[in-house]
């Protein structure tokens, strides 16, 4: 049995102040909510906020990116190890975002993700195809050949301590939502080609639905067998929608 996981993903929003009150917020409401993994994905600059609001709850919390070097003249980044020192447990890898705006190529992803298992971190690995991907029927083939790129580098096993978030890149921040059956569709196909490298990887991988989740969509969501739970954006920025969110995975 696949325990749910609901992560916020808080991008570039938030004031030292807000970004308090809201991890307070949650880690109040989210007492009552034991049978969810909760993480949030606050920005560099909110980390130790998260460390020191969320120490000793069963919350958990990560980064939305980092740099795969250990130390070095690496001007603005943020190694895996710092992220260790500030209590993190997970990061984000290959976010549509970070490959689109910021050019994040297959290679430099799969070495994100070798990286942040080196550094003991959880990799969240982010795939998903444009609006246009799928109007021409690409889905699978884009996913496959993001999937593909990071076990052809670091082998399935790798994948035994990681997670896979399913982020159709043309649901997110659009107010678009894959239906149920949609999302479960690409859900499943993940789970089918992880399944021909090791099915045990397979059945226990964690596979999280991303794009325009909200309280209202999520439990439809997460009715389906192969929706373990949700990487949520702009609801994950309002305490009471995002424990609503986790509380419908639960």
């Amino acid at each position: 049995m696949r325990k749910p996981l609901v992560a916020g993903n808080w991008k570039m929003h938030g004031a030292k102040q807000e970004a308090s009150a809201l991890l307070a917020s949650i880690q109040q409401g989210a007492k009552a909510i034991s049978s969810v993994d909760i993480v949030v994905f606050p920005s560099f600059v909110h980390l130790a906020l998260a460390e020191t609001i969320l120490a000793n709850t069963h919350l958990a919390w990560g980064a939305q990116n980092f740099y795969p070097g250990k130390a070095g003249a690496f001007t603005g980044e943020v190694s895996g190890s710092m992220l260790i020192d500030y209590g993190c447990r997970y990061v984000l890898i290959g976010h549509s975002e970070r490959r689109a705006l910021f050019n994040e190529g297959l290679s430099l992803i799969a070495e994100k993700f070798q990286a942040a298992l080196e550094a003991k971190l959880i990799p969240v690995l982010c795939v998903g195809e444009t609006l246009a991907e799928r109007e021409k029927n690409q889905t699978e083939i884009i996913v496959a050949q993001q999937l593909n790129s990071v076990i052809e580098a670091v082998g399935i096993e790798a994948f035994r301590n990681a997670v896979i978030a399913y982020e159709p890149v043309w649901a997110i921040g659009t107010g678009l939502t894959a239906t149920p059956e949609e999302a479960q569709a690409v859900h499943a196909f993940i789970r089918q080609l992880l399944g021909k490298q090791d099915l045990s990887i397979a059945n226990g991988m964690r596979i999280l639905y991303g794009g325009s989740v909200k309280a209202d969509n999520a439990p439809g969501l997460f009715a389906m067998p192969d929706i373990d739970g949700a990487l949520v954006g702009g609801a994950s920025l309002e305490a009471k929608g995002f424990l609503a969110i986790c509380q419908a995975a639960s």
